[in-house]
Parts: structure tokens; C-alpha cells; sequence
């Protein structure tokens, strides 16, 4: 692995401006948030909490809330039902958790989102009344503490101290389009990116 301060500020210099945003509760978060990293055109993921009433909740102290990861994508490189097609991939829509902490949920943000996406159950998921995963529109998103964003690379220190020594904190770190792929890359998903060999 060639990870450098240099390269981790320049990967992260290309993000393009106009970014979307989608929201998936898929059991907990480490793994969605892991998998989503290594799709090309996904460039932010952060962890979090949405879908309850509790003003503020915490991992302590979460309420009706569902442990979900927000997504930032590229929508020339990634659309919206393709997030969907690999979301409900990496669940089972017939089931659904009893713990609402852990539960399948997809949330929509905009009215094409939500269009988009009774298109896709209509197209994909012939028979709708068996759908267990929640359909939401998401008032609010929680960030998640630090100690839960990019969960896979916290322990390894020789990519913490790249960060660090580029001058990063823990807010950059997950926003960071560099973090969010080697997080991925830790946790066993392919990666496409010129710092990993």
C-alpha cells in the first residue's frame, strides 16, 4: 500500500461538487458503511442514527431510532436505483429484525428518490405485500460518535497516522472520500483506487 499524506490530500481534492445523498438501514451500520465505500461513485459514507422521535440520541441512548449509513454519490457514476439494487442485496426484504435498532429501512429524501424507488419495487420486487424492509421518508439524520465512523481502519494505526499526519481530524476522516475507500478495503471489499496495490 503506497498511502501517503500527499495522496490522501489529493484523492480527496477531486471530489466533484454537485453530490447526492441516500440513507440505508441495513443491521448495523460498520458493515453497510464499509460496503457502500467500495462502490465507484459512492464518495462520502458516514454513520448514524434516523427513523425515530428522540431528539439527540446517542449509540447509549438510541431511542426508536434505526443505526443507518448516509451516503454522498456521484450521480454521473452512480444512480439512486443502483444504491437500491445493492442495498436490498445486502438484505433480505421479506425479513425484518425485531430490534428496531437493527432494522431494514430505506429511506427516501427527495420526491425522485421516492419515485425512483416505487419504480424499482415495482420493476424488481414483483410482489410488494411480502416486503418486510421500512419505507421511509427520513426527517432527520443523527451523526454517529467518532469511535463508530470508518470502524474497519481505527485500529490500524499506519492509516491513522497518514490521516493525522495530513493535517486531518476526526470530522475529515469521515468525510473523507480516502477514508471511506480504505475502510472498505479493510473490511475485505475490492477497491479500485491508486493508493491501494
Amino acid at each position: 500500500m503506497n498511502l501517503t499524506p500527499a495522496l490522501i490530500k489529493e484523492y480527496d481534492r477531486k471530489v466533484p461538487a454537485d453530490l447526492d445523498t441516500a440513507t440505508f438501514g441495513l443491521g448495523c451500520f460498520w458493515g453497510p458503511d464499509a460496503a457502500f465505500g467500495s462502490l465507484n461513485g459512492v464518495v462520502r459514507t458516514r454513520v448514524g442514527y434516523a427513523g425515530g422521535t428522540k431528539d439527540n440520541p446517542s449509540y447509549q441512548l438510541i431511542g426508536n431510532h434505526t443505526e443507518v449509513v448516509q451516503i454522498e454519490y456521484d450521480h454521473s457514476r452512480i444512480s439512486f436505483t443502483e444504491l437500491l439494487d445493492y442495498a436490498f442485496d445486502q438484505h433480505n426484504p421479506s425479513y425484518q429484525p425485531s430490534k428496531r435498532q437493527y432494522q431494514n429501512v430505506i429511506f427516501t429524501i427527495t420526491p425522485q428518490q421516492r419515485e425512483d424507488l416505487d419504480t424499482y419495487l415495482e420493476e424488481k420486487l414483483c410482489n410488494q405485500s411480502d416486503i418486510k424492509t421500512r419505507i421511509e421518508q427520513i426527517d432527520k439524520f443523527y451523526m454517529a460518535e467518532d469511535y463508530h465512523q470508518k470502524y474497519n481502519i481505527q485500529g490500524k494505526r499506519w492509516i491513522m497516522e497518514a490521516f493525522y499526519n495530513a493535517g486531518y481530524n476526526d470530522n475529515d476522516i469521515r468525510d473523507s472520500p480516502t477514508a471511506a475507500m480504505l475502510n472498505a478495503h479493510v473490511a475485505g471489499h475490492s477497491v479500485d483506487v491508486p493508493f491501494i496495490n
